[in-house]
């Protein structure tokens, strides 16, 4: 019976230590939870502030509601009519109509002629009413460098039109080009020593550094959950390669008058899984600079990476001093330190597609040194094809604009970049200091250093977009911005001979929007509504989605 008994209590008691374990662990695990995501929300409080995580929560709810009301049938009915409209409205502008349109929707059962297929491309432009880009008046979008350099361009283009970089051993006169191109961008950011590739753009020499930067703060610093903190003005590919990648970003204010990040903020927001900070020389909404010193220190602090995007800044922003340029003028204009040079700079992007007059597909990301570089690279040991490994996002890449690059640097060389530098920032300078003085219903946006001007309006009686619209009225293709609204134009080596026309143009544009405004522009129509409540980004995410749609509707 003493046994029976004593068994029993040993029993008991191992059920009340299984119990008291299960328990325990229970209380652990909801403890660590709180925990954490106590820690994720003091971190976000931190960075976002009190009252932008308030207006944010408000968004939030603001926009799930109107999503809900706009499920019901009578809402439901009256966008969908009036998403008809938009996108009849974008296929009717984009997309050729009529029974004598030739459409090819099938391969031709017999190759066609050298000669046909030139004809065609005529007609083709012809059909589609092609506004004929060399009349100059764009903003940016064309970086035209002469017809004697598009010579050169084709000739490279023809010579290397088979060739792949991914085959080193078959092209290497095109890896060679390829890596000289990133030497002289190095030198040209002041980083000889450094190291990079070459892209197909801007966004994928950013989308690239991001990447890099992800596994860097995984394998150095066994971050899992990773951050990074970018300008408001910051370029979207910043955002699109944080969600190609799983990466949190928190969005930063900007100064309302100088236009450059909040560094207070900035500090704010950096914790412990924070990988990136980023910094714009130029951005690409109004063309001002963020303070490249001031973020180079922090990042230096915190021992995380710096990435200075200069994709639109490019082959303008590193001639300013030697153009006698960056100094500005009476204080205003001027362009800080931006480059390598400046501590904690880790990391820079640099189209040449834009004022290095490459052909169209060619961005180069720098790195601060080869170490670092390695965390962008591809490497599949295992692969059943053999060792697989690249540089960047791509596998193949065309040789031919490789080339064409190369050949565009070398054709124009320091002096003819330079000479680009002074004359299209003389040219951008011209249109804002007359803005200033001669057009007192708009402000010019900041102080831009570079190419880049935007204006917005001061007089209640203009709206800006409406001053956008009527200038494409009179055949400019010019960009609206948000935040505020106003309207921009990147000059290029083709705007310069049109300065004048272009501020004459200007001035009659802001009297037809003071006078006669119609309200039914793109401009308007786009941003305005993407201001006009909480849903209206989602709108003009749809007509986005439309736009991409129709862009592939033959």
């Amino acid at each position: 019976m003493y046994l029976v008994s004593r068994r029993n209590v040993g029993a008991l008691r191992a059920r009340l230590n299984t119990h008291f374990t299960f328990e325990n662990t229970k209380t652990v695990l909801f403890i660590y939870v709180v925990l954490i995501q106590s820690l994720k929300a003091s971190r976000h409080l931190r960075a976002r502030g009190l009252t932008g995580t308030a207006r944010e929560f408000w968004r939030w709810i603001s926009h799930h509601v109107i999503m809900l009301v706009l499920r019901l049938p009578a809402a439901r009915k009256k966008v969908q009519i009036e998403m008809d409209k938009a996108k009849m409205g974008i296929e009717d502008k984009l997309v050729p109509k009529g029974a004598d349109v030739t459409r090819h929707l099938s391969l031709p059962p017999e190759g066609k002629s050298a000669e046909w297929i030139l004809q065609e491309m005529v007609k083709m432009d012809e059909e589609m009413g092609n506004p004929g880009w060399k009349n100059g008046k764009l903003s940016g979008a064309v970086y035209h460098g002469g017809d004697e350099l598009q010579k050169i361009i084709v000739s490279a283009f023809e010579r290397y039109s088979v060739s792949n970089p991914l085959h080193p051993d078959v092209f290497p006169a095109i890896r060679k080009m390829d890596a000289e191109i990133v030497a002289m961008c190095l030198r040209l950011y002041n980083n000889p020593n450094g190291a990079g590739t070459t892209t197909s753009g801007g966004t994928e020499s950013i989308v690239m550094a991001v990447k890099a930067y992800r596994d860097w703060a995984r394998a150095v610093k066994g971050i899992t959950e990773p951050e990074m903190i970018v300008p408001s003005s910051g370029h979207a590919a910043f955002d699109k390669g944080a969600a190609y990648m799983g990466i949190k970003v928190h969005t930063i204010p900007i100064d309302p008058e100088t236009r450059k990040v909040d560094i207070k903020h900035v500090k704010r927001a950096i914790n412990g899984n924070t990988i990136l900070l980023v910094g714009s020389t130029v951005n690409f909404p109004d063309g001002n600079q963020d303070d490249i010193v001031a973020l180079g220190a922090l990042a230096a602090s915190y021992n995380i990476g710096l990435h200075v995007d200069c994709c639109l800044g490019s082959f303008i922003v590193p001639y300013l001093e030697k153009a006698g340029l960056a100094n500005g003028e009476g204080g205003e204009y001027a362009l800080s330190p931006f480059d390598f040079r400046v501590r904690g700079v880790t990391s820079i992007s640099c189209d040449t597609h834009k004022y290095g007059f490459a052909p169209k597909g060619s961005s180069v990301i720098m790195y601060k040194d080869a170490a670092l570089r390695t965390y962008q690279y591809y490497v599949n040991p295992d692969w059943p094809g053999g060792v697989y490994a690249s540089p960047s996002l791509s596998g193949s890449r065309p040789g031919a604009l490789i080339a064409g690059t190369w050949a565009a640097m070398q054709y124009l060389g320091s002096d003819g970049y330079l000479e680009s530098c002074r004359s299209i920032v003389t040219c951008a300078r011209t249109i804002a200091n007359t803005i200033k003085s001669s057009i007192p219903e708009l402000y010019i946006i900041g102080s831009p250093p570079a190419s880049v001007v935007a204006f917005g309006s001061r007089d209640p009686s203009v709206n800006v977009l409406e001053v956008g619209d009527a200038m494409g009225k009179r055949g400019w293709h010019l960009n609206g911005i948000s935040g505020p609204p106003a309207v921009h134009i990147a000059c290029t080596r083709l705007t310069v001979p049109l300065v004048d026309t272009f501020i004459a143009d200007l001035k009659d544009s802001v009297e037809d929007a003071k006078t006669a405004p119609g309200g039914k522009g793109n401009m308007v129509q786009v941003y305005g509504l993407g201001n006009s409540s909480v849903v209206g980004p989602t709108m003009v995410g749809r007509l986005a989605t439309v736009f991409l749609d129709t862009m592939y509707k033959a």
